[in-house]
């Protein structure tokens, strides 16, 4: 098993000043564990584990879009624990428009973070994890990275790529014994859907007032998604101390109920394109 079992595991966690990684964060403290916790604000990391033993937590305010710096915090986690045996990668904010309204900056943070962050982690971590022949590597995305529905097209994009590459990281791997869990939550009751971490086109008209109107309705949402990041936190947990599970590890009855209908959609277009399909093959 990867999961260390006698002594505490070291868990290197991005995002972890606020919702689910903050959860995460907490938890692993308070199961006795080592973390290294990226964040952009040493402050809300801070107050968010309030209360909290932190004796065992290495904080680390890093870009995770600067290569170095990543490569810099990897470092430190390495020398201060000696070894790396879970990688979360939790970092990233939502954005809800329509793909027209979307500006140059807006595409290129968007996928900076959601992407060549994760990326940057990965190219960091993994070759440490291949030395040990042993770890897990846990890509938080979203239910949105198997289905896509109007407003949420760019943040969509970063997860679907996310979803993709970590579905061929997991078959890179697997013949060193490290293990790759997609975690794909549906609404959790965190602060995702508030105006600090869900992220408004700058050049919104008037042509889609349909998505206006979904934006209102999911910040009137805030506080009331299925979604317990506490119940959350502690399904990752078991992911990783269990070491099994699926590659695709859904979170919520909601993110069920969205994959169950793509895969009804999915295997409908696949029937309904079939015949066309057969006949570009050369004969």
């Amino acid at each position: 098993m990867p999961y260390p079992t006698d002594n505490p595991a070291t868990w290197f966690v991005t995002g972890a000043s606020r919702g689910l990684g903050a959860e995460l964060v907490r938890q692993l403290l308070r199961r006795g564990d080592n973390v290294a916790a990226t964040t952009r604000s040493a402050e809300r990391l801070s107050a968010a584990l309030a209360g909290v033993d932190t004796g065992r937590l290495l904080p680390l305010v890093v870009d995770l879009t600067d290569a170095a710096a990543v490569d810099g915090a990897v470092a430190a986690a390495l020398d201060r624990f000696g070894r790396l045996d879970v990688v979360v990668n939790n970092a990233g904010y939502g954005f809800l428009g329509a793909v027209e309204e979307t500006t140059d900056a807006e595409i290129r943070q968007m996928l900076d973070v959601q992407v060549s962050g994760v990326w940057n982690v990965l190219r960091s971590a993994v070759p440490h994890l291949r030395a040990a022949r042993s770890g897990h590597i846990i890509n938080v995305s979203s239910i949105l990275g198997l289905t896509a529905v109007p407003g949420w097209g760019l943040y969509c994009a970063g997860k679907f790529a996310l979803n993709g590459m970590s579905e061929a990281l997991a078959a890179e791997l697997a013949g060193f014994g490290i293990r790759v869990t997609i975690v794909e939550p549906g609404y959790f009751r965190t602060d995702f859907l508030t105006t600090e971490s869900l992220a408004l086109p700058t050049a919104a008209g008037d042509a889609y007032p349909a998505i206006r109107e979904m934006t209102e309705q999911h910040l009137q949402l805030q506080g009331s998604q299925l979604g317990d990041p506490v119940k959350g936190a502690a399904a990752v947990i078991h992911v990783a101390v269990t070491g099994g599970g699926p590659l695709h590890q859904l979170l919520g009855s909601d993110a069920v109920s969205y994959a169950e209908a793509k895969i009804d959609a999915l295997v409908a277009d696949v029937k309904a394109g079939r015949d066309l399909a057969l006949t570009t093959d050369h004969r």
